[in-house]
């Protein structure tokens, strides 16, 4: 079977991430979501203005205090005393207006998240069979929950942390090159140059570390999710010691790539610092020195160095943005990756929905296998008429499940065609084909929520009267009344809470609830004692009545009343016939039959 790891799936780029997120900013079927976009931007730029010009207040009021500047700071009204309230006001002005940004933004930013998600999720759900069985659920959620997370981030902070930086950093630049002199502009520049450089080459080489940490926190979430879904085999095996020693040697490769993260952060805080303080000297040298040759007040003193503060505090906040930004769209290209995974069975441009009339299912010389190399089915014809039951029967691998696959469109056949009252299923919708099969499967997997809700799912727009007439119908609505919480019982993960009969009733009821005219049996009571094994085919041939039903069965004994029983051995059809024509055949079923009598009257 083919492969389909994590890293098979192709990382979008950084680029080809940021345009895939563009369109939830400024869609144009939402017309508020551009206006919210615009007066956010609106109310950035605003908060910026005011945030530099603050620093002038504060100047001015150093100024009136230290009996320097007094024309300028008479020139505004004000005294030393209304200056500070001014340089307050004006303080707390810039927050307000950024936090009223972030209360415009929040809503466009969740719809955002909301849709990429929902998008993320549905894909998902399109991919094929083969897709699934290959990938690891803990590794695919890990993908998922930190792509999700990653775009969270990237709107937030890519809009409105890196432009207003930029925005601001150049208002300061040009105060500074105006109100003092060039060099002081100079130096800041270089400073800043230096400083992006330096985070810039640190980070990318952080990025590689970051990726190997990330790829050993996916293998021990992987390990964890895999051993707690198969917590009864481990029980089963005493393996407890042995699986923690598995998830402790995820851990501690885990570890050893987290620590080299934490030291390589550490040495870009202190190159960082180193950076910006060697600036922040040079820029305070030069002003110290106007104040001391009279060029600059004292005002301007603590203006230049109000300024360098408002500098170096967004700095210091770049290199963490640009961290995480850079993290983002690794995540984030992750998630992408997989949405551009091509869903290897798609509906037809032209498919129509299923329009089933008598149910007739028909295999004709069907060839497929998972893996090129290796076929399963190698030419079958298999046709059930209206009504019929039609018994698969054969030993292990030799392609009974591919059939049921096959007829839920799983997969497509390589060769031959499945068709259903005479229509081509690759010729029709999924949801119309998916809606006109019922199945009860060897081990029917429940939802860890309530028996009513598992038992709705076969048709949620159903009544509560139909769920109960199906549960009846079923033979458990008894067994559910007699629980202290009735149909509010939650059945546990996967629906452990309860036996393998029960779960087993459940799933029939579900697919009683669905009514579908086609209802495939694979190997439905394989996994049940006799006595309950009874009492649900029992079940199943009622559900049957007036279907078309396709069983597939190891247990010869649950399918002798079929109409046609075929037997299938290496992918190709040894035999057919009613029990009764293959037994007198004395050929391969009655063999198996021989088998399976002798074994039971042994037991």
């Amino acid at each position: 079977m083919t492969d389909t790891s994590e890293a098979d799936s192709p990382r979008a780029s950084g680029w080809t991430t940021v345009r895939r997120v563009g369109p939830y900013l400024w869609p144009d079927d939402h017309p508020w979501v551009k206006r919210r976009v615009v007066i956010a931007l609106a109310v950035l730029v605003v908060g910026r203005l005011i945030s530099v010009i603050t620093p002038f207040y504060y100047k001015a009021a150093v100024d009136a205090l230290a009996g320097d500047g007094v024309s300028a700071a008479w020139m505004l009204g004000m005294g030393a005393i209304g200056l500070t309230v001014a340089y307050g006001v004006t303080r707390l002005m810039a927050v307000g207006f950024q936090q009223l940004r972030d209360v415009l933004f929040a809503p466009v930013g969740q719809r955002a998240l909301r849709q990429l998600a929902l998008e993320t999720f549905t894909h998902i759900h399109r991919l094929s069979m083969r897709y699934h069985i290959s990938r690891k659920t803990g590794g695919l959620s890990r993908i998922i929950e930190r792509g999700v997370k990653g775009v969270e981030f990237l709107l937030r902070f890519l809009l409105f942390s890196i432009g207003p930086l930029v925005l601001e950093l150049l208002m300061i630049g040009v105060i500074l090159a105006l109100v003092f002199d060039i060099w002081y502009l100079v130096v800041v520049a270089v400073t800043i140059g230096l400083y992006i450089w330096f985070t810039f080459a640190v980070t990318e080489w952080r990025v590689k570390i970051r990726k190997e940490m990330n790829d050993q926190d996916t293998d021990a979430n992987q390990k964890a999710i895999d051993s707690l879904l198969n917590f009864e085999t481990v029980k089963y095996f005493g393996a407890e010691t042995r699986e923690a020693e598995r998830y402790d040697s995820s851990m501690e490769r885990y570890v050893a790539a987290a620590l080299k993260t934490s030291y390589s952060l550490a040495f870009l805080n202190f190159g960082q610092s180193l950076l910006i303080t060697a600036g922040l000297v040079i820029v305070m040298v030069m002003a110290a020195m106007g104040v001391q040759n009279g060029v600059l007040t004292v005002g301007d003193f603590v203006m230049v160095n109000a300024y360098m503060i408002q500098i170096t505090m967004p700095l210091n906040f770049l290199g963490t943005v640009y961290r995480e930004i850079r993290q983002a769209l690794v995540d984030m290209g992750d998630m992408f990756g997989l949405l551009g995974q091509p869903a290897e069975v798609v509906d037809a441009p032209d498919a129509k929905p299923l329009d089933v009339t008598g149910g007739e299912v028909a295999l004709d010389d069907v060839l497929f296998g998972y893996d090129a190399a290796r076929p399963i089915l190698k030419g079958v014809s298999i046709t059930a008429k209206p009504g019929e039951t039609v018994a698969i029967v054969g030993p292990s691998g030799s392609g009974k499940s591919t059939i049921g696959r096959l007829l839920f469109r799983f997969y497509d056949v390589s060769g031959g065609a499945l068709r259903i009252d005479g229509q081509d299923v690759r010729e029709v919708t999924q949801d119309s084909l998916h809606a006109q099969i019922g199945i009860v499967p060897q081990d029917t997997v429940l939802f860890n929520d309530t028996i009513y809700y598992n038992i709705a799912y076969g048709r949620p727009e159903a009544s509560r009267a139909e769920v109960e007439e199906a549960a009846r119908a079923a033979k458990i609505h008894d067994f559910v009344t007699s629980l202290p919480d009735g149909y509010k019982t939650t059945v546990g993960e996967r629906g452990l809470k309860l036996s393998g009969g029960e779960k087993q009733r459940v799933g029939i009821a579900r697919t009683i609830l669905k009514n579908p005219p086609i209802l495939l049996l694979d190997e439905a009571t394989s996994a049940l004692d006799s006595e309950t094994e009874k009492d649900i085919q029992d079940s199943l041939k009622e559900m049957g009545q007036g279907r078309t039903v396709l069983t597939i069965a190891h247990r010869l004994s649950t399918v002798a009343h079929a109409d046609l029983i075929v037997v299938l051995e290496n992918g190709v059809i040894a035999e057919q016939g009613t029990h009764d024509d293959l037994l007198a055949k004395s050929g391969r079923y009655a063999s198996l039959w021989q088998r399976q009598q002798s074994e039971e009257d042994a037991a």
